[in-house]
């Protein structure tokens, strides 16, 4: 048998321990459970590292008494803060007075300048205990510092995926904060998929560990590569010394930044070939929304931090002023040490003739006055982002004039084409490859989910401008006219611009209520934001007052460069200062503010970051790399988005080839039409429904339901369908609501039902069993009777002795109906740990059932037990109103009756209601004298029937009174 110890744990054991980790088991180690450190070895280490400590080994106990102090803080400043303060350690950068007079050196905690001066341990099932246990099935420790935590799930389980281990590790991060105060990443594989992720990163956002230039793997080839790739002892200490970065957010929340694989790659590769002085620039392509920015920050750090390049200059060029905002923003919410923003041109050429040796951040405009050279050494290395756009004319000549022998790098999101020959020449080097020194593409970027793939959808083609047909239409009314030259020149150049016509006040009414619209049927049901993109500054306004009429004004705002010649109304309804426009672009990212849509002309285009951000309403014509940017706006990851979306105003993607001049077949991972989508739809429809082959889909209620439950009985079977199921409704989210879809709504509101029904309850296989989508949600609430399978709880508890008499066919039939009935009522619930744990047990009595370990009867008693815990929790939870009392138990009796109960047992049922009904009084549960009245009426009732000696069904009655009654 396969199961994640002896498949997937194993297998990260032995290849770790080819590559020079020692294995020691957890229970040889020299510590207590306690223990976040084993700190036999921390003092090992600082002895072996550091001479003054090994002379007065009193030090080494100061050390690790500072170092306990920290991993305690982590529930108080909390465990990223915790986890940056000791990393400071960690990286030797803290120092003691250890010097011969008393001055602070630094202190040693791991040798990263040779790396056979360290110990490297992996152990398995790391117990570690602060209030609550936990057991780590993985644990990688440097010097005796836990720096890697992983989680290995069965790899034989369709729907048990990496999500599983990583929802585990992120429930570790809460229960036992104090071990993740050393952490470096946490990993999560199954098997199949390996993922890492810092701490505190959502889940959507951890990441694989590739090679850009290799195919990707499948199975446990797939998990074999990433681990001898990223779990080698150098790569660790790599990433932990050069790769390790912190920033705040704008809400002023400490984060931990995971490095990417491909930021580690070619930051390595700059550095590596500026070591070697030979090849003086490199082309670095790296898709929109990769993480360019931050691979300049990392790059640019181990330039100034290499001692080979002697205090080296970095210089990061952009050229727009957003984008300016943006890099530097992301340096210094990094903290990079010595960086400087250059204000102004007279700025940046001091700063270059004076010779300042740091991280220079500036304009390629900035250039625009420079005369002959400002600094010929060979220490300066350029970094220049969107290099497509920032090297043509005059300004990337002077550029290279005043800095002759600088190392030059160009980074760009969009692929180069066929005009952009010369940003192969500004920074390609022939010694590489196809131009490039490093390429990660459109395809490895939404394989990785670094991305996410945009579908586009063309609009009604009454809205489409035909600018051939105008310009033909005009040269015909120019002749029929008998207009002069001149007059059909003015009259040309006034009624015949684009913008005339794409702002004409018929059109832009239709285009904002087709807008509106399409956004509260498409976007807004999800919870996702979106941009409009109009002509010119003018189109802003014009916009901003028709959508108003539709939403409301809060709902949108205009984010624009206003000039000194606009109109006061503009000034006064859209000037935003740089910290006004900041907020407002928090808001529209937070989702609980009523912001919802952006319109915008050139700003926001480029550079700018809203995950939240699905839908682009394109309507001003663009092509090429302007393009491609400004779609790429609604790629980025954000829960439960699947895609982005780009609708067409103006037919710009009618030929995708010509708007997206790019080679085609690349361009066909990123660009996806929604009539593609149409035509798969049909055949994941029947893939769905080929599972319930003979189930009559017109039978209603548990009748209907159970048939369906009864073609998915294993695990398997029911992990496919959830498999078969997401991609359907995947498709069935983009489409909606288009009319397309009515012959198959019917369908599809049965297969939602038989997926929600069966999904389990603890959340176990996240992967695959992925929560509806908004539009799913709507379709089932708004025509889907769903309430015959929510039925209220509290005429579900059974009493135990009722059960012995109902046959085994009906107990099981019963059993089936009740398991629905609890899961329902699990999933309202489903993110409170409480009812988790419940769904959980009920997950394991259903395959116990399922391989009949246990019969029918013994699972409806267990059953009951879990339907009265989940009873008793949604009354603590919600304070649900308790049914009336009269005859409770009767009515639960007759809707568990079958023919061969006893008469007699039903007369029980019967007289126990009617005592207790007399018997009973407000709050009796809570008085000596009620609990003693309700007892002796109960027992009265038994000894009528000579009963009363069963202990067992007196303890099961009386609970049941007391919690209903």
């Amino acid at each position: 048998m396969f199961n994640e110890a002896n498949a997937v744990e194993n297998l990260v054991r032995d290849l770790l321990t080819k590559m020079g980790w020692d294995y020691v088991s957890a229970g040889k180690l020299p510590r207590q459970v306690g223990d976040v450190l084993v700190e036999e070895h921390v003092i090992a280490a600082l002895v072996k590292l550091n001479p003054a400590i090994a002379t007065e080994p009193r030090w080494a106990d100061d050390v690790i008494y500072k170092l306990r102090a920290i991993i305690q803080s982590a529930r108080g400043m909390g465990v990223v803060g915790s986890n940056e303060e000791l990393s400071k350690w960690i990286r030797n950068e803290k120092t003691l007075p250890l010097g011969d007079d008393g001055e602070h050196v630094s202190v040693k905690l791991i040798d990263f300048d040779n790396i056979k001066n360290n110990q490297f341990v992996i152990t398995t099932q790391y117990i570690f205990k602060a209030g609550q246990e936990r057991r780590a099935d993985i644990v990688l420790l440097v010097n005796g510092i836990p720096l890697v935590v992983g989680e290995a799930k069965t790899p034989v389980r369709p729907a048990i995926s990496w999500v599983d281990g990583a929802i585990q590790l992120e429930e570790y991060q809460h229960s036992i904060p104090e071990l993740f105060v050393p952490n470096m990443f946490c990993f999560a594989t199954e098997g199949k998929a390996y993922r890492v992720g810092s701490i505190k990163l959502p889940i959507e956002t951890w990441q694989p560990w590739r090679n850009t230039e290799d195919d990707i793997f499948t199975q446990l080839e797939e998990v074999k590569n990433s681990v001898i790739r990223m779990l080698k002892p150098e790569v660790i200490l790599e990433l932990l010394k050069d790769f390790t970065l912190y920033s705040t957010t704008k809400g002023g929340q400490k984060i931990k930044i995971m490095c990417r694989y491909q930021q580690y790659e070619a930051a390595k590769q700059i550095v590596q070939r500026v070591t070697d002085g030979r090849i003086k620039k490199g082309l670095i392509w790296h898709f929109q929304g990769s993480g360019k920015s931050l691979l300049m920050v990392y790059a640019a750090i181990q330039l100034r931090h290499s001692p080979r390049l002697k205090n080296p200059t970095v210089l990061v060029v952009v050229d727009r002023i957003d984008l300016n905002s943006q890099i530097s923003g992301t340096f210094n919410a990094s903290s990079v040490p010595n960086v400087v923003i250059t204000d102004s041109r007279e700025e940046l050429q001091r700063l270059l003739q004076q010779d300042t040796r740091k991280i220079i951040i500036t304009t390629i405009f900035k250039f625009a006055e420079a005369d002959g050279i400002l600094n010929d050494r060979n220490n300066i290395i350029v970094l220049v982002d969107e290099a497509h756009r920032t090297q043509e004319g005059d300004l990337g000549k002077k550029m290279r004039e005043a800095l002759p022998n600088a190392f030059l790098f160009g980074l760009t999101g969009t692929p180069i084409n066929t005009r952009d020959r010369n940003t192969f020449w500004a920074f390609g080097a022939e010694e590489d490859a196809n131009g490039y020194l490093n390429k990660y593409s459109f395809e490895q970027s939404i394989k990785d989910k670094a991305t996410l793939p945009i579908y586009f959808e063309p609009r009604p083609v009454e809205l489409h401008i035909n600018k051939k047909l105008i310009d033909e239409s005009f040269e015909w009314m120019a002749q029929e006219s008998n207009l002069s030259y001149g007059d059909k020149a003015e009259l040309s150049d006034q009624a015949a611009k684009f913008g005339v016509l794409a702002k004409s006040p018929d059109r832009i009414k239709k285009v904002c209520q087709d807008i509106t619209q399409h956004f509260k049927q498409r976007v807004q049901p999800n919870n996702f934001k979106g941009q409009i993109v109009v002509f010119d500054r003018e189109a802003c306004h014009l916009y901003k007052q028709e959508i108003d009429k539709y939403m409301l004004p809060e709902e949108s705002a205009v984010v624009m460069t206003l000039r000194m010649t606009d109109p006061d109304e503009w000034k006064q309804k859209y000037s935003l200062t740089d910290d006004e426009q900041g907020r407002l672009l928090d808001r529209f990212r937070d989702p609980n503010d009523p912001l919802k849509l952006l319109i915008v002309t050139a700003k926001l285009l480029t550079g700018f970051d809203a995950p939240i951000d699905q839908v682009m309403y394109l309507d001003k014509p663009m092509k090429d790399h302007t393009l491609l940017q400004a779609i790429c706006r609604v790629n980025r990851p954000y829960p439960k988005k699947d895609h982005g979306l780009v609708v067409d105003y103006l037919g710009i993607f009618d030929n995708v080839a010509e708007a997206l001049n790019f080679d085609v077949e690349e361009m066909k991972t990123v660009i996806s039409n929604i009539e593609m989508l149409k035509l798969e739809l049909p055949s994941a429809m029947e893939k769905c429904l080929a599972h319930f082959a003979g189930v009559n889909r017109e039978i209603d209620g548990y009748e209907g339901l159970l048939a369906a439950q009864e073609c998915l009985k294993t695990d398997k079977e029911r992990d496919t369908f959830a498999a078969d199921y997401s991609y359907l409704s995947r498709h069935w989210e983009a489409i909606s609501p288009d009319s397309f879809l009515d012959p198959y709504e019917k369908d599809y509101k049965w297969l939602s039902q038989i997926y929600q029904s069966i999904k389990p309850p603890s959340g176990n296989g996240k992967l695959i069993w992925h929560a509806l989508g908004g539009k799913t949600l709507q379709l089932i609430h708004e025509n889907v009777t769903v309430q015959t399978i929510r039925d209220d709880l509290e005429t579900l508890i059974m009493d135990a002795d009722i059960l012995e008499h109902i046959s085994e066919n009906e107990a099981s039939k019963k059993a089936k109906k009740l398991a629905v009935k609890i899961e329902w009522r699990l999933h309202v619930h489903v993110d409170d740990p409480r009812f988790q744990e419940l769904g959980e047990r009920l997950e394991k009595l259903k395959e116990m059932h399922y391989k009949n370990v246990i019969h029918s009867i013994e699972f409806l008693k267990k059953l009951l037990e879990i339907a009265r815990e989940t009873v008793q929790l949604e009354r603590e939870t919600e304070a649900l109103p308790v049914d009336d009392t009269k005859e409770a138990l009767t009515k639960l009796f007759l809707e568990c009756k079958v023919e061969t109960t006893p008469v007699i047992v039903e007369k029980v049922v019967n007289d126990i209601d009617e005592v207790v009904r007399y018997t009973r009084f407000d709050g009796w549960q809570w008085t000596i004298t009620g609990e003693k009245e309700i007892q002796k009426a109960l027992r009265k009732t038994l000894l009528k029937y000579k009963l009363h000696k069963e202990q067992e069904l007196f303890d099961r009655a009386y609970a049941y009174i007391r919690e209903h009654y």
